[in-house]
């Protein structure tokens, strides 16, 4: 089996014990954060790496219209069944490292928690093109940590998060089920520091805005010129 059908596996396996449970957790404390860098006028998103649909169906009620891509059967199909009131919305079952979008298409690129399994600067290269002029990259995702800089992030996040999930959802951790499919997926992950994240997009999507989040999490926002 290979790296990619581990992941696909791994989410399946997720989804299935998750389900589409919308408690708070550490990449939805940030979809507000997100919505606030969507293009007022906005024909068309694309979500990369949608999982069950949460913020796929937030997008949707700012845009015209949204694609949704997912590498997990189990996770669209429950995208599909929890989003039967967003007909703007298209989910597709989808490696995104080989899908072939359209150059200068959409008016906002977002993914949430995805791109640590994928090619940071091949993944970039490819959906700058994909962007139209003026269009919006969003990207929320995991890092290394590396050195010293982080230590205060780690401090503050860990009572934090504590807190958050008791005032929340009420309980702090989640159910075995849940956590040992979570444990089977944490092998697969692959995670670049800030420091190697910067010299890509400096690269790539030169000016692009890098952003140290608590919770584990940075973001990356960039308008295409």
């Amino acid at each position: 089996m290979n790296e990619i059908d581990k992941v696909r596996e791994s989410f399946d396996r997720i989804a299935s014990v998750s389900g589409n449970m919308e408690g708070w957790g550490h990449n939805n404390h940030y979809h507000k954060f997100l919505l606030s860098k969507i293009p007022s006028k906005c024909k068309n998103a694309l979500d990369i790496g949608c999982g069950t649909g949460s913020f796929a169906r937030l997008l949707a009620e700012r845009s015209d219209h949204v694609l949704a891509l997912d590498l997990s059967p189990i996770s669209v199909e429950l995208a599909k069944e929890h989003s039967k009131d967003y007909d703007n919305v298209n989910y597709e079952l989808a490696e995104v490292i080989a899908y072939d979008f359209p150059d200068d298409h959409f008016d906002c690129i977002a993914s949430v928690a995805t791109f640590h399994h994928l090619p940071l600067e091949e993944m970039l290269i490819k959906i700058k093109k994909a962007l139209r002029k003026n269009g919006v990259l969003m990207i929320l995702d995991l890092y290394k940590f590396s050195g010293i800089g982080d230590v205060p992030v780690n401090m503050v996040a860990i009572p934090m998060n504590i807190i958050m999930k008791r005032i929340k959802n009420n309980h702090i951790h989640e159910s075995k089920e849940v956590q040992k499919a979570w444990e089977g997926h944490d092998v697969l992950e692959h995670y670049l520091t800030i420091k190697d994240i910067r010299k890509i997009c400096n690269s790539v999507i030169p000016g692009a805005r890098i952003k140290r989040h608590i919770y584990w999490r940075y973001s990356i926002i960039w308008t295409k010129r």
